[in-house]
């Protein structure tokens, strides 16, 4: 069988170019997932047609999308799930979930959508690879606000792949089984961990791995690499999405990986290069590729859609963070709400899986993707803005005193 690499060849050209292109621009704070998607879009059938997606693309935006979940996961840290902070974040997660049903049941009694509950769940999950730059630019990722949105997000994560898997896999099993099969998939991950730490702790192994760490072996980076492949496997097997064979491949390692600061620094860097520098462009620009611009054009109503959902996203993950307003502030509030209504990659990731099923018609899931590209553009924006306010107010009230006695 003859491969055709030319598509790709356009797509990973598409994934170098978008960031070199943010890179020459350094006032453009957009994140490069945008405009990767967007070059999709314009390359794709939908505008100029110059590529389609075939199997070395299919392939390489599969792994790029299980990689993105893997480092999602990778970005649990059970540290901050905890105390008052955890139940903080599960009470705004378990709101979030409620109003987003109710969201979806409007809609669907407007008849705009066909399947609620499948739209409730993409609207509950967080952005995390969006949120932490936005936090660090504006030196919050330490305070307690970047702490709650980075604990909240990866509550949000984490429910909604699991409501996913649980509600929405490929396999047609029912819900008894799929929570039969979600417990012997945890069941897996607990013994995962344990060994990994028995593993962690032999002497004899660990000098190995630092041994051949840094060397061609990169024997950490195989490491990752089985485990993600392995629970993406056994995921699939028992009839589960991949994602959440990712997702969860990624949390073990982060609860297993305590040690990285001390012998091993340049890990997750290296895991960062291998997903964000190879696999995770293609599938964002395949995502792009695969969007049907027709069908969202199609009519007035469809267009009408996007700002629906941009709302539904806002009202979802927004309004729930008044719950840290006795903790973090108002307006510190309002921008932990703007960053947890502010979601791509999953939005993505589960439109594309509703579409495949067929809950999803081509118009909704353009529609989600749209508002999802929309909320990734304005809300971390609004919330950085809204945050460098909140810093220089106190400047300004403080230096009124001292002009004072020029004056006079």
């Amino acid at each position: 069988m003859e491969i055709d690499f030319s598509n790709l060849v356009i797509i990973v050209a598409v994934a170098f170019a978008m960031p070199l292109l943010l890179g020459l621009a350094p006032g453009l704070r957009l994140p490069s997932v945008v405009l990767e998607i967007v070059a999709g879009i314009v390359i794709g059938p939908s505008v100029l047609g110059w590529v389609e997606v075939d199997e070395p693309v299919r392939v390489l935006s599969l792994i790029g999308l299980a990689f993105l979940l893997f480092l999602a996961g990778l970005e649990v840290d059970l540290d901050r799930l905890r105390g008052r902070r955890l139940g903080l974040v599960t009470v705004s997660f378990a709101v979030s979930f409620g109003i987003a049903v109710v969201v979806a049941l409007g809609l669907k009694a407007a008849g705009q959508i066909d399947t609620p509950l499948l739209v409730a769940i993409i609207l509950v999950a967080t952005s995390l690879g969006v949120v932490v730059p936005v936090l660090k630019d504006s030196n919050k990722l330490s305070s307690d606000l970047g702490q709650l949105v980075i604990a909240a997000a990866s509550i949000a994560d984490f429910g909604a792949v699991i409501l996913l898997s649980l509600f929405f896999s490929r396999e047609s099993t029912g819900i008894g089984a799929k929570i039969v099969l979600l417990g012997g998939f945890a069941l897996v991950s607990v013994a995962a961990v344990l060994a990994l730490v028995r593993v962690e702790r032999s002497m004899l192994l660990t000098r190995a791995f630092l041994r051949l760490q840094d060397t061609t072996a990169q024997i950490r980076v195989r490491g990752a690499f089985l485990l993600l492949v392995a629970f993406v496997a056994l995921a699939e097997r028992l009839g589960l999405e991949v994602i959440l064979g990712a997702f969860m491949a990624g949390a073990v390692l982060s609860l297993v990986d305590r040690d990285q600061t001390g012998t091993h620094p340049q890990f997750r860097t290296k895991l960062e290069g291998a997903g964000y520098g190879m696999f995770i462009p293609v599938f964002f620009v395949t995502s792009g590729v695969q969007f049907n611009v027709d069908a969202l054009f199609a009519s007035g109503s469809t267009i009408a859609l996007v700002p629906v959902f941009l709302a539904a996203l806002l009202v979802v993950r927004g309004l729930p963070a008044l719950v840290y307003r006795g903790t973090i502030g108002r307006r510190d509030t309002v921008a932990a709400g703007l960053l947890q209504a502010t979601s791509l990659p999953f939005i993505v990731a589960a439109s594309m899986i509703g579409m495949e099923l067929g809950l999803l018609d081509q118009a909704t899931g353009a529609g989600l993707i749209a508002a999802g590209l929309l909320s990734v553009l304005l809300f971390p924006l609004l919330a950085l803005t809204l945050l460098r306010r909140g810093e220089a107010a106190p400047v300004t009230v403080a230096a009124a005193p001292r002009l004072t006695p020029t004056t006079k």
